[in-house]
This record gives structure tokens, C-alpha cells and sequence, in this order.
């Protein structure tokens, strides 16, 4: 049999995270290790409590690490207004029996880095808060990583939070440059991308409607962000981090994807967070990062389905 890739996700759950974390426990080719949460689309108290619940829900005892409740150096506005106030929607779930483990994210990160050496896939779905405090602790972090995966950026600056930032990277962009800087090989799912691997409203619904006690779960703590996302963005429905776990999980399901360097904005006025990508070469730097501009839809159609539990026509 083959050996299973071990697989940390740091992540800050969120609705999107929710549903990037099912396709993860649903594949067989990787076994995740721990979750290590960070703040983001909500305050740490939620998304913690919510990675316990999903858990719960999905019945396995990954441990769950809480870690950095803030940014790096300055504070930053939540996206509650999209996810609910607790980041799942408001549905006002029974809380998990088990809490958090005692040990540090960042410090999760480093352990489990140095024990699967070479081997360990690393899936970052929020702010890079808690990568960056890991990185600084231990900075041949990026030398025991096999794969580090970053769902964040907006390649050509058309963001979703200001006019050039994505959120995760606007959220923390001190932590995203110290990790961006770090490590000398990474890869990129970014929001342009996400916007050009949506799927109908109408078929996600009919995913929900099919699905096991996954997709019912799911139902309830998304209806909130989808009813926000379909007056915004029209009859598509759009999940980042699914789409970066799609990537993680399935490499060879990139179709186009280019190597560049990216670096992040810190002190722009009109510009902080946004990923600046050296498109032409300009800037004499080696290329740090492999930016996918285009995946398999079908086959990332086919892994939410699995995931929701939806039967195999």
C-alpha cells in the first residue's frame, strides 16, 4: 500500500476553510496530521471552536492547535459581515466535547515539520501569522517542508478586500512577507484564480440536497455566505480555500501554472497587502513561487462532491 503524504493545515475557519477541511479528511492519499488555527475570518475563539466542531462532525480526533489571536505588528478588520459572527454562520451549533490542545500552533508547526522531515504538506488557508511566528522560531522551517501551499494574493492586484489586497495576506501582510522571504520555493491559489473556478449556485445546492451528514452540516453553516455571495457575485458560487485544497491534494490537477517571484506589500498607502508579482523579471530576483492559474474543473467539482458525500452517479 502506498504510504500516505502527511498533511498540516493551518487555517482560520470560515466557511471556505470548512469546506477545504472535508475534501481533506476525504482523501485517502493523505492523513492530516493537526490543524493549527490562527484569527482571520473571524476571532480565535471562534475558529478554533469551529475546527473542533468539524471535527466532530466528520468524527476524527485530529489534535487542533489554537495559535496567534492577532496579527503580527498591526490590528486588522474580520470578515464576520460574510461568514456570521461566529464564522459559521450564526446557526448556533451544540460546541465540540473536546478543546484544543495545550501546545502552541506555531510550535505544532515546528514539531511536526522536523518529525515527517522532507515528507510534511502544508496547506495555509488564513493569515500567515502563525507560519511567520513558526518560521522565526525555526528558521530552517522551510528546508524540512516538502510542499508549502498558500491560498492568498491577487496576482494582477484585483483584490477582494481593498482595491489590490486579498484578505488573508491583507489581514497579516508583515507575517505573508516574513513568509514569503523564508521560503525560497512555494505555491500560490490566488483570488483571481478563484473567480475563474466558481460553479453554479444551482448545482451546489443540489450537492447539499444529495450529500450525507456532511453536506447537511455544511448546508447550514453556509447559507448565510451564500445568500451574501449571491447578491454580490451572481448565479457562481466560489470557494478559496476548496480551491487550494484541490491543488494540495492533486497537483497534476494545475493545468497552467507560472514560476515567479512574489513578494508582498507592507507600506503602500494605496497598496498595502497586495502580492506584487515580478511578471517580466525586472527585479533580478530568483523566482520564489509557482502561481496556479488554472485547474481541473471537473475534477475539483468531483472532490467537493465527494466530500459533501454526494453518490456517485
Amino acid at each position: 500500500m502506498r504510504e500516505t503524504i502527511p498533511l498540516l493545515i493551518d487555517t482560520d475557519p470560515g466557511v471556505d476553510d470548512a469546506l477545504a477541511l472535508l475534501m481533506a479528511f476525504d482523501d485517502p492519499a493523505h492523513r492530516v496530521v493537526a490543524l493549527t488555527i490562527a484569527a482571520g475570518n473571524v476571532g480565535l475563539v471562534h475558529t478554533v471552536a469551529n475546527a473542533l466542531k468539524l471535527c466532530e462532525v466528520v468524527g476524527t480526533d485530529v489534535p487542533v492547535h489554537a495559535g496567534c489571536p492577532v496579527p503580527l505588528v498591526y490590528p486588522s478588520g474580520d470578515a464576520a459581515f460574510v461568514h456570521g459572527n461566529d464564522g459559521f454562520g450564526d446557526i448556533g451549533y451544540q460546541p465540540a466535547q473536546r478543546a484544543a490542545e495545550h501546545e502552541h500552533a506555531a510550535l505544532a508547526i515546528i514539531r511536526h515539520a522536523r518529525e515527517q522531515r522532507g515528507k510534511l504538506c502544508l496547506v495555509a488557508l488564513g493569515p500567515l501569522t502563525n507560519l511567520a511566528l513558526a518560521v522565526r522560531l525555526e528558521p530552517a522551517l522551510p528546508s524540512l517542508v516538502a510542499r508549502l501551499v498558500v491560498m492568498g494574493g491577487a496576482v494582477t492586484g484585483q483584490g477582494n478586500t481593498t482595491v489590490a489586497a486579498e484578505f488573508n495576506i491583507g489581514f497579516d501582510p508583515e507575517a505573508a512577507r516574513v513568509v514569503f522571504e523564508a521560503f525560497p520555493a512555494f505555491e500560490i491559489v490566488d483570488w483571481e484564480a478563484v473567480l475563474r473556478h466558481g460553479f453554479l449556485h444551482a448545482a451546489f445546492e443540489a450537492w447539499l440536497a444529495t450529500g450525507d451528514a456532511r453536506a447537511r452540516f455544511y448546508d447550514a453553516i453556509s447559507r448565510k455566505t451564500r445568500a451574501w455571495a449571491g447578491d454580490r457575485r451572481g448565479d457562481h458560487w466560489h470557494s478559496a480555500d476548496a480551491l487550494a485544497m484541490a491543488v494540495a491534494l492533486q497537483p497534476d490537477s494545475s493545468l497552467h501554472s507560472e514560476l515567479r517571484h512574489v513578494g508582498v506589500e507592507t507600506e503602500g498607502r494605496l497598496t498595502r497587502g497586495a502580492t506584487v508579482v515580478d511578471w517580466a523579471g525586472r527585479g533580478g530576483q530568483a523566482a520564489n513561487a509557482r502561481i496556479h492559474l488554472a485547474v481541473d474543473q471537473p475534477a475539483f467539482e468531483a472532490r467537493i462532491r465527494s466530500a459533501l458525500g454526494v453518490p456517485v452517479a
